[in-house]
């Protein structure tokens, strides 16, 4: 199972006039800015493995010309897997995403935007269960932070470069992994789409 979260409090100036909410010109909304994040960690989670349905969850929210701010879908895979999300301009700044197997959990509270720029944190519980009495845990959940030089921004920049580098320097072929990625979020999130328009 897979839970991911992305939302801020939007100001009204922004709900009024920033490019994300005006149906000519992001017609997607929410979903096409802050869910994309949160379908593309479900897929990541799930090997990029599309699911076979989606289901809309209630208290979807269109502003006034008819464009997402607020909306949630699950997510199924034929193999039992599941995985929801939740993505708004309305509610206080969250970015979690939550990984849920049979023997462990995998968490991170800033999964888009890190709390700092040189390192991000998550945390790993593997088998975890109560203490004797139930009045504890017997294993806590393990705390670990990864440090950069670099903050992910100027990362990105630089995969970027070295992928247009390779190609003009060494003639080699364009990577197919980042288009095969971004195709398949998109797909995902044309069928959440269809599904909030469904009521479904």
């Amino acid at each position: 199972m897979v839970q991911s979260c992305f939302t801020f409090l939007a100001d009204s100036d922004f709900l009024e006039n920033d490019i994300r909410v005006k149906p000519d010109l992001d017609a997607l909304g929410v979903l096409g800015d802050v869910g994309w994040y949160c379908i593309g960690a479900i897929l990541f989670a799930a090997d990029y493995e599309l699911p076979k349905s989606v289901i809309a969850l209630p208290g979807t929210v269109f502003n006034k010309a008819g464009v997402l701010t607020s909306c949630g879908a699950s997510l199924i895979w034929e193999d039992g897997k599941v995985a929801t999300f939740n993505c708004s301009f309305e509610a206080n700044l969250t970015m979690n995403v939550t990984a849920i197997g049979t023997k462990g959990t995998f968490q991170v509270h800033d999964f888009v935007i890190p709390f700092k720029e040189d390192s991000v944190a998550f945390s790993a519980g593997i088998e975890s269960w109560f203490n004797e009495l139930v009045t504890g845990w017997r294993t806590m959940p393990s705390e670990h932070v990864v440090t950069t030089n670099l903050p992910q921004d100027a990362l990105m920049v630089r995969e970027f470069s070295g992928l247009v580098a390779d190609i003009k320097r060494n003639g080699s072929k364009p990577e197919q992994k980042w288009p095969t990625i971004s195709r398949k979020t998109q797909l995902v999130l044309d069928a959440v789409k269809a599904a909030l328009e469904r009521g479904l």
